[in-house]
């Protein structure tokens, strides 16, 4: 299994920055791919980032504006937000996705609220 814990979350005034952590523990070898999602109130969750071996990917949304980042030797995930826009305002949701015995499993974090303010 894996555990997931995410900090750094709070409010911040439109056009601000933000960077989000994530510490991964437990089966962290088994993990394929790491990244982060957000759901807002009322809305369904939607993928944010991910970062993989072979790269990262973003939501259209996102581009040019937020980075993924991982620090291996410290197993965590960061996510830096730039240039915040009011409707960045959701629940941040580390994820984390393993392969064992060919089978996937998806494994989440409690959340950070992040809050845009005009």
């Amino acid at each position: 299994q894996v555990q997931l814990a995410e900090s750094g979350g709070g409010l911040v005034q439109a056009g601000s920055s933000l960077r989000l952590s994530c510490a991964v523990s437990g089966d962290t070898f088994n993990i394929r791919a790491t990244g982060w999602y957000r759901q807002a109130p009322g809305k369904q969750r939607e993928l944010v980032a991910t970062i993989k071996s072979v790269g990262t990917n973003y939501a259209d949304s996102v581009k040019g504006r937020f980075t993924i980042s991982r620090d291996n030797a410290n197993n965590t995930v960061y996510l830096q937000m730039d240039s915040l826009k009011l409707e960045d305002t959701a629940v941040y949701l580390c994820h984390a996705k393993t392969i064992v015995g060919g089978r996937q499993w998806m494994y989440w974090g409690q959340g950070t609220q992040v809050t845009v303010s005009s």
